[in-house]
């Protein structure tokens, strides 16, 4: 493997796929190692998938901060062990209970959950406990004790709702467990509830459009056109303030150091906690903040490959 890609793909990840099998391809693919994805999506879920190759694997863990969309359907009156359609059936409502539901309580139930809350990471998932992902113990018949996390559902927008399916538009936080929210508004509901498909919409900047599938990035690499769809480390950074450093100071932003107002060729204010783009001859050099108390800029994140 002798390529050197430096960037973020945004790839639209196929149903029956997982996470590292995509990675695994696109390796092939690129003829490189260097390559990383920014948050697992189960096997049975499609959608945006943005994988960092070279220099920018440096992102991977920023991105998985950033807030997700999904486009998820509900299947209201069964629970399972997976808490969506592909396990094993815990219980099932019965029709007389569901014929009760209404499209009002069904609603407010859902709402009722934007903002944030507790919740319990399923067993089928690659949470770590003890140093042992949760699907192995799971799958080992094993269920272990696990903490309760905070997270945010920032939207909930009903699409459709023909019950006992509702379709939802969630936008949420990362460790955010789509599955889990089904379940939980099931079980707010008392009739249980299941995940039956999701579709991831967005993480951050990279949204369905623009996603490519695998065989489409092979056709790219056969065609020598796959730098085309690589972005540049520094374009997710958009909203940021670029600043360049004067010549006489590049070696010592290569190097990592700190950076003083007088060092740069503008002449900005800056406010505390500010993060900026940092450039030099033409380079993206990184990621740094602005600490006020001190007036100096501190490297973030460097990008220099």
């Amino acid at each position: 493997m002798d390529n050197t890609y430096n960037g973020i793909m945004n790839v639209y990840k196929e149903r029956g796929f997982t996470s590292h099998d995509v990675v695994a391809k696109l390796r092939g693919i690129c003829r490189m190692k260097k390559i990383g994805h920014t948050g697992t999506l189960d096997p049975e879920a499609v959608g945006v998938l943005p994988v960092c190759l070279g220099s920018g694997t440096k992102l991977c863990g920023m991105l998985t901060d950033w807030d997700k969309e999904y486009i998820a359907t509900l299947r209201l009156g069964i629970t399972t062990d997976t808490q969506d359609m592909t396990g094993q059936v815990l219980s099932e409502c019965e029709a007389t209970q569901l014929d009760r539901l209404t499209q009002e309580r069904v609603r407010e139930a859902v709402m009722g959950f934007v903002g944030t809350y507790r919740q319990l990471p399923p067993m089928y998932s690659a949470l770590k406990v003890d140093g042992k992902k949760l699907y192995e113990l799971a799958r080992a018949g094993k269920e272990v004790e696990r903490k309760l996390r905070e997270v945010q559902i920032k939207e909930i927008e009903l699409c459709a709702m023909e019950l006992p399916v509702v379709r939802m538009r969630i936008v949420c936080s990362k460790g955010t467990y789509i599955r889990t929210l089904c379940h939980d508004i099931g079980a707010e509901l008392g009739c249980g509830g299941v995940m039956e498909s999701l579709v991831r919409s967005r993480v951050g900047i990279f949204g369905m459009d623009n996603a490519l599938k695998l065989e489409e990035l092979q056709r790219l690499k056969d065609e020598n056109r796959i730098s085309d769809v690589i972005i540049a480390p520094d374009a997710v950074f958009g909203q940021a303030r670029a600043v360049t450093v004067l010549k006489q100071w590049r070696r010592l932003a290569e190097n990592g150091n700190c950076l003083y107002e007088g060092q740069l060729e503008e002449i900005l204010q800056f406010e505390d906690r500010e993060q900026v783009r940092v450039y030099g001859g033409g380079r993206f050099y990184g990621i740094y903040e602005y600490r006020g108390n001190e007036k100096v800029l501190k490297p973030v994140k460097m990008f220099l490959s």
